[in-house]
Protein backbone atom coordinates (compact mmCIF):
# COMPACT_ATOMS: atom_id res chain seq x y z
CA UNK A 1 0.00 0.00 0.00
CA UNK A 2 1.04 3.34 -0.50
CA UNK A 3 2.17 5.06 2.36
CA UNK A 4 0.91 9.12 3.11
CA UNK A 5 3.39 10.76 0.85
CA UNK A 6 1.24 8.49 -2.28
CA UNK A 7 4.62 5.88 -2.49
CA UNK A 8 4.67 2.86 -1.90
CA UNK A 9 6.81 1.55 1.06
CA UNK A 10 10.28 1.22 0.60
CA UNK A 11 11.29 -2.97 0.42
CA UNK A 12 13.68 -3.35 3.14
CA UNK A 13 16.57 -6.00 3.87
CA UNK A 14 14.17 -7.58 6.25
CA UNK A 15 11.18 -8.09 3.66
CA UNK A 16 13.97 -9.59 0.94
CA UNK A 17 15.34 -12.17 4.00
CA UNK A 18 11.32 -13.26 4.77
CA UNK A 19 10.88 -13.71 0.81
CA UNK A 20 13.87 -15.63 0.65
CA UNK A 21 13.55 -17.67 3.37
CA UNK A 22 17.27 -16.63 4.82
CA UNK A 23 18.46 -14.75 7.84
CA UNK A 24 18.74 -10.74 7.06
CA UNK A 25 22.79 -11.49 7.50
CA UNK A 26 22.88 -14.00 4.64
CA UNK A 27 21.05 -11.33 2.52
CA UNK A 28 23.68 -8.91 3.74
CA UNK A 29 26.68 -11.27 2.88
CA UNK A 30 25.08 -12.20 -0.62
CA UNK A 31 24.48 -8.48 -1.91
CA UNK A 32 28.10 -7.37 -0.36
CA UNK A 33 30.16 -9.99 -1.54
CA UNK A 34 31.50 -10.10 2.02
CA UNK A 35 31.90 -13.69 2.64
CA UNK A 36 31.11 -17.27 0.73
CA UNK A 37 27.70 -18.36 0.33
CA UNK A 38 25.99 -21.40 -0.40
CA UNK A 39 24.80 -21.24 -4.26
CA UNK A 40 21.64 -22.13 -3.93
CA UNK A 41 20.72 -19.20 -0.99
CA UNK A 42 22.79 -16.84 -3.43
CA UNK A 43 19.87 -17.89 -5.92
CA UNK A 44 17.11 -17.61 -3.56
CA UNK A 45 18.31 -14.27 -2.12
CA UNK A 46 18.34 -12.62 -5.88
CA UNK A 47 14.94 -13.91 -6.88
CA UNK A 48 14.26 -12.32 -3.76
CA UNK A 49 15.22 -9.59 -4.41
CA UNK A 50 14.13 -8.87 -8.07
CA UNK A 51 10.63 -10.08 -7.35
CA UNK A 52 10.40 -7.39 -4.75
CA UNK A 53 12.09 -4.63 -6.46
CA UNK A 54 15.03 -4.14 -3.68
CA UNK A 55 17.62 -1.69 -4.07
CA UNK A 56 20.43 -2.33 -1.76
CA UNK A 57 21.89 1.06 0.46
CA UNK A 58 25.09 1.64 -1.92
CA UNK A 59 26.85 3.76 0.96
CA UNK A 60 25.83 0.64 3.52
CA UNK A 61 27.44 -1.51 0.94
CA UNK A 62 30.35 0.46 0.51
CA UNK A 63 31.04 0.79 4.48
CA UNK A 64 30.97 -3.27 4.39
CA UNK A 65 33.89 -2.72 1.95
CA UNK A 66 35.83 -0.23 4.06
CA UNK A 67 34.75 2.53 1.02
CA UNK A 68 32.36 5.35 1.99
CA UNK A 69 30.98 5.70 -1.38
CA UNK A 70 31.89 9.24 -1.55
CA UNK A 71 34.66 11.54 -3.32
CA UNK A 72 35.69 14.88 -1.13
CA UNK A 73 36.11 17.90 -3.67
CA UNK A 74 38.02 21.23 -1.62
CA UNK A 75 37.42 24.51 -3.62
CA UNK A 76 38.65 28.29 -2.64
CA UNK A 77 35.68 29.99 -2.88
CA UNK A 78 32.45 28.77 -3.62
CA UNK A 79 31.09 32.23 -4.51
CA UNK A 80 33.20 32.01 -7.51
CA UNK A 81 31.13 31.23 -10.66
CA UNK A 82 33.92 29.41 -12.10
CA UNK A 83 33.22 26.70 -9.55
CA UNK A 84 29.82 25.41 -10.06
CA UNK A 85 30.00 24.14 -13.58
CA UNK A 86 33.07 22.07 -12.63
CA UNK A 87 31.15 20.75 -9.75
CA UNK A 88 28.35 20.00 -11.47
CA UNK A 89 30.02 18.24 -14.00
CA UNK A 90 32.28 16.21 -11.72
CA UNK A 91 28.95 15.51 -9.52
CA UNK A 92 27.39 13.86 -12.78
CA UNK A 93 30.40 11.93 -13.00
CA UNK A 94 30.49 10.74 -9.34
CA UNK A 95 26.76 10.16 -9.58
CA UNK A 96 27.19 7.38 -12.67
CA UNK A 97 29.55 5.53 -10.58
CA UNK A 98 27.43 4.99 -7.78
CA UNK A 99 28.97 8.01 -5.64
CA UNK A 100 27.87 10.80 -4.34
CA UNK A 101 29.98 13.78 -3.51
CA UNK A 102 31.35 16.33 -0.50
CA UNK A 103 32.07 19.67 -0.91
CA UNK A 104 34.90 21.66 1.46
CA UNK A 105 35.60 25.59 1.13
CA UNK A 106 38.45 27.22 1.88
CA UNK A 107 37.45 30.96 1.39
CA UNK A 108 40.85 31.68 -0.08
CA UNK A 109 42.96 30.70 2.83
CA UNK A 110 46.12 28.28 2.62
CA UNK A 111 46.58 27.79 6.02
CA UNK A 112 43.20 25.86 6.75
CA UNK A 113 43.50 23.87 3.41
CA UNK A 114 45.84 20.95 5.05
CA UNK A 115 43.17 20.47 7.75
CA UNK A 116 40.16 19.88 5.67
CA UNK A 117 41.76 17.50 3.25
CA UNK A 118 42.59 15.65 6.43
CA UNK A 119 38.62 15.55 6.95
CA UNK A 120 37.96 14.76 3.58
CA UNK A 121 40.20 11.75 3.84
CA UNK A 122 38.35 10.62 7.07
CA UNK A 123 35.11 10.40 5.03
CA UNK A 124 35.76 9.98 1.61
CA UNK A 125 37.54 7.56 -1.00
CA UNK A 126 39.12 9.69 -2.74
CA UNK A 127 39.87 13.84 -2.79
CA UNK A 128 39.95 16.60 -5.68
CA UNK A 129 41.62 19.36 -4.66
CA UNK A 130 40.27 22.24 -6.80
CA UNK A 131 42.90 25.18 -7.18
CA UNK A 132 44.85 24.58 -4.24
CA UNK A 133 46.71 27.42 -2.99
CA UNK A 134 48.67 25.26 -0.30
CA UNK A 135 52.47 25.14 -0.18
CA UNK A 136 54.40 22.26 -2.08
CA UNK A 137 55.27 20.53 1.08
CA UNK A 138 51.91 20.58 2.36
CA UNK A 139 50.98 18.92 -0.68
CA UNK A 140 53.78 16.53 -0.49
CA UNK A 141 52.84 15.28 3.01
CA UNK A 142 49.19 14.52 1.96
CA UNK A 143 50.37 12.54 -0.96
CA UNK A 144 52.61 10.31 0.90
CA UNK A 145 49.39 8.53 2.62
CA UNK A 146 48.84 7.33 -0.41
CA UNK A 147 44.89 8.55 -0.26
CA UNK A 148 43.82 8.67 -3.73
CA UNK A 149 44.18 12.47 -4.45
CA UNK A 150 43.91 14.57 -7.63
CA UNK A 151 44.96 18.29 -7.83
CA UNK A 152 42.76 20.45 -10.57
CA UNK A 153 44.17 23.45 -11.74
CA UNK A 154 47.48 22.94 -10.33
CA UNK A 155 50.37 21.18 -11.49
CA UNK A 156 53.40 19.93 -9.04
CA UNK A 157 56.59 18.33 -10.97
CA UNK A 158 57.98 15.78 -9.54
CA UNK A 159 54.88 14.93 -7.61
CA UNK A 160 53.19 11.66 -8.01
CA UNK A 161 49.65 12.90 -8.11
CA UNK A 162 46.93 13.04 -10.94
CA UNK A 163 46.81 16.80 -12.18
CA UNK A 164 44.60 18.08 -14.68
CA UNK A 165 44.53 21.99 -15.29
CA UNK A 166 43.70 24.21 -18.19
CA UNK A 167 46.97 26.08 -19.50
CA UNK A 168 46.77 29.32 -18.06
CA UNK A 169 50.12 30.36 -19.44
CA UNK A 170 48.44 29.95 -23.09
CA UNK A 171 45.53 31.66 -22.34
CA UNK A 172 47.37 35.21 -21.26
CA UNK A 173 49.72 34.86 -24.01
CA UNK A 174 46.88 34.61 -26.12
CA UNK A 175 45.39 37.66 -24.37
CA UNK A 176 48.88 39.77 -24.43
CA UNK A 177 49.31 38.82 -28.19
CA UNK A 178 45.24 40.27 -29.05
CA UNK A 179 46.58 43.71 -26.85
CA UNK A 180 49.77 43.74 -29.06
CA UNK A 181 48.27 43.26 -32.18
CA UNK A 182 45.80 46.21 -31.74
CA UNK A 183 48.97 48.21 -30.71
CA UNK A 184 49.03 48.34 -27.09
CA UNK A 185 52.62 48.65 -25.16
CA UNK A 186 51.69 48.91 -21.78
CA UNK A 187 48.85 47.01 -19.86
CA UNK A 188 48.55 46.67 -15.86
CA UNK A 189 47.89 43.31 -14.89
CA UNK A 190 44.87 43.43 -11.69
CA UNK A 191 46.76 40.00 -9.87
CA UNK A 192 45.26 37.30 -8.56
CA UNK A 193 45.95 35.24 -4.86
CA UNK A 194 49.57 35.43 -3.73
CA UNK A 195 49.19 31.16 -3.33
CA UNK A 196 47.79 30.72 -6.28
CA UNK A 197 49.46 28.56 -9.19
CA UNK A 198 47.36 29.71 -11.99
CA UNK A 199 48.04 33.00 -11.12
CA UNK A 200 51.81 32.28 -11.22
CA UNK A 201 51.13 30.57 -14.33
CA UNK A 202 49.58 33.90 -15.53
CA UNK A 203 52.77 36.10 -14.68
CA UNK A 204 54.92 33.38 -16.67
CA UNK A 205 53.23 34.69 -19.63
CA UNK A 206 54.57 38.52 -19.26
CA UNK A 207 58.05 37.38 -20.23
CA UNK A 208 56.92 36.27 -23.67
CA UNK A 209 54.35 39.69 -23.77
CA UNK A 210 58.13 41.22 -23.84
CA UNK A 211 58.47 39.93 -27.19
CA UNK A 212 55.14 40.94 -28.39
CA UNK A 213 56.00 44.74 -27.50
CA UNK A 214 54.00 44.73 -24.51
CA UNK A 215 55.14 45.53 -20.79
CA UNK A 216 52.99 44.67 -18.17
CA UNK A 217 52.97 46.14 -14.36
CA UNK A 218 51.33 43.94 -11.77
CA UNK A 219 49.10 45.62 -9.30
CA UNK A 220 48.37 43.65 -6.30
CA UNK A 221 44.67 42.87 -6.11
CA UNK A 222 42.55 39.47 -5.33
CA UNK A 223 39.79 37.22 -7.15
CA UNK A 224 36.99 39.08 -6.33
CA UNK A 225 34.65 42.18 -8.03
CA UNK A 226 35.33 44.23 -4.57
CA UNK A 227 39.30 43.84 -5.28
CA UNK A 228 39.12 44.86 -8.88
CA UNK A 229 36.87 47.61 -8.18
CA UNK A 230 38.80 48.85 -5.18
CA UNK A 231 42.38 48.37 -7.24
CA UNK A 232 41.45 50.10 -10.40
CA UNK A 233 41.39 53.71 -9.84
CA UNK A 234 45.37 53.81 -8.76
CA UNK A 235 45.63 52.45 -12.59
CA UNK A 236 43.99 54.97 -14.27
CA UNK A 237 46.78 57.41 -12.91
CA UNK A 238 49.09 55.75 -14.92
CA UNK A 239 50.15 55.26 -18.62
CA UNK A 240 48.97 52.14 -19.38
CA UNK A 241 46.33 51.70 -22.19
CA UNK A 242 44.92 47.89 -20.95
CA UNK A 243 43.91 46.37 -18.14
CA UNK A 244 44.04 42.63 -17.44
CA UNK A 245 41.83 40.69 -14.80
CA UNK A 246 43.63 37.82 -13.15
CA UNK A 247 39.49 36.56 -13.76
CA UNK A 248 36.54 37.74 -15.10
CA UNK A 249 35.37 38.88 -11.83
CA UNK A 250 37.94 41.22 -10.97
CA UNK A 251 37.23 42.69 -14.59
CA UNK A 252 34.06 43.45 -14.18
CA UNK A 253 34.67 45.05 -10.38
CA UNK A 254 37.27 47.16 -12.71
CA UNK A 255 34.65 48.04 -15.39
CA UNK A 256 32.14 48.84 -12.69
CA UNK A 257 34.56 51.35 -11.30
CA UNK A 258 35.11 53.11 -14.54
CA UNK A 259 32.00 53.12 -15.52
CA UNK A 260 31.37 55.22 -12.15
CA UNK A 261 34.07 57.56 -13.14
CA UNK A 262 32.49 58.37 -16.68
CA UNK A 263 35.85 56.45 -18.12
CA UNK A 264 35.01 54.74 -21.49
CA UNK A 265 36.02 51.08 -22.56
CA UNK A 266 37.18 50.43 -24.70
CA UNK A 267 37.93 54.39 -26.41
CA UNK A 268 40.06 54.84 -22.97
CA UNK A 269 41.02 51.80 -22.22
CA UNK A 270 41.12 48.60 -23.01
CA UNK A 271 39.79 45.79 -20.34
CA UNK A 272 40.53 41.53 -20.67
CA UNK A 273 38.94 38.96 -18.48
CA UNK A 274 40.00 35.85 -18.11
CA UNK A 275 37.91 32.61 -17.44
CA UNK A 276 34.79 33.45 -19.31
CA UNK A 277 32.48 32.72 -16.67
CA UNK A 278 28.47 32.64 -17.31
CA UNK A 279 28.34 36.37 -17.10
CA UNK A 280 24.25 36.45 -16.88
CA UNK A 281 24.99 35.45 -13.58
CA UNK A 282 26.80 38.52 -12.24
CA UNK A 283 26.77 41.47 -14.62
CA UNK A 284 25.54 41.66 -18.11
CA UNK A 285 28.96 42.67 -19.94
CA UNK A 286 30.16 41.76 -23.68
CA UNK A 287 33.59 41.27 -21.65
CA UNK A 288 36.41 40.12 -24.02
CA UNK A 289 38.13 36.93 -22.00
CA UNK A 290 39.71 33.88 -22.18
CA UNK A 291 37.25 30.61 -22.40
CA UNK A 292 37.55 27.96 -20.17
CA UNK A 293 36.52 24.25 -20.93
CA UNK A 294 34.74 24.09 -17.33
CA UNK A 295 32.36 21.25 -18.20
CA UNK A 296 34.96 19.10 -20.04
CA UNK A 297 37.46 19.87 -17.10
CA UNK A 298 34.96 18.62 -14.21
CA UNK A 299 34.34 15.79 -16.11
CA UNK A 300 37.92 14.55 -17.16
CA UNK A 301 38.85 15.45 -13.25
CA UNK A 302 36.48 13.37 -11.77
CA UNK A 303 37.01 10.35 -14.21
CA UNK A 304 40.57 11.03 -13.52
CA UNK A 305 39.83 10.42 -9.74
CA UNK A 306 37.56 7.29 -10.61
CA UNK A 307 40.50 5.78 -12.91
CA UNK A 308 42.66 6.00 -9.70
CA UNK A 309 39.92 4.47 -7.15
CA UNK A 310 39.37 1.87 -9.52
CA UNK A 311 42.77 1.29 -10.90
CA UNK A 312 45.11 2.76 -8.79
CA UNK A 313 46.61 4.37 -11.74
CA UNK A 314 49.06 7.69 -12.19
CA UNK A 315 49.26 9.66 -15.43
CA UNK A 316 50.83 12.33 -16.84
CA UNK A 317 49.37 15.80 -16.25
CA UNK A 318 46.94 16.92 -18.38
CA UNK A 319 46.75 20.53 -19.85
CA UNK A 320 43.19 21.69 -22.06
CA UNK A 321 43.43 24.73 -24.17
CA UNK A 322 42.22 27.85 -23.72
CA UNK A 323 40.18 30.57 -26.28
CA UNK A 324 40.58 33.68 -26.60
CA UNK A 325 36.56 35.60 -27.00
CA UNK A 326 37.63 38.86 -28.14
CA UNK A 327 34.06 40.91 -27.83
CA UNK A 328 33.14 44.67 -26.91
CA UNK A 329 35.79 45.63 -24.03
CA UNK A 330 38.58 45.71 -25.98
CA UNK A 331 40.09 48.00 -29.03
CA UNK A 332 43.04 49.82 -30.56
CA UNK A 333 44.93 52.57 -28.04
CA UNK A 334 43.45 56.05 -27.13
CA UNK A 335 45.77 57.90 -29.54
Amino acid sequence: MPNRSGRAPRVTISDVSTAAGVSAATVSRVLNGTARVDSSLVDRVHAAVASLGYRPNAAAQGLARGEWGTIGVLVPDLANPYFPDVLKAVSAVARSHGRRMMVMESDEDPAVEHDLVEDLMRCCDGVLLCSPRMPRAELAELAARKHPMVLFNRIVPGLAVPSISVDFHGGMTQVCGHLAQLGHRRAAYLSGPSASWANAERLRAFDSARAFGLEVELVECGATSEAGYDAVSAVLSGDVTAILGYNDLVALGALARMRELGVEVPAAYSVVGFDDISLERVAHSNLTTVSVPRDELGRRAGELLEQLLVNGDDAEPTYLPMRLQVRDTSGPPRG
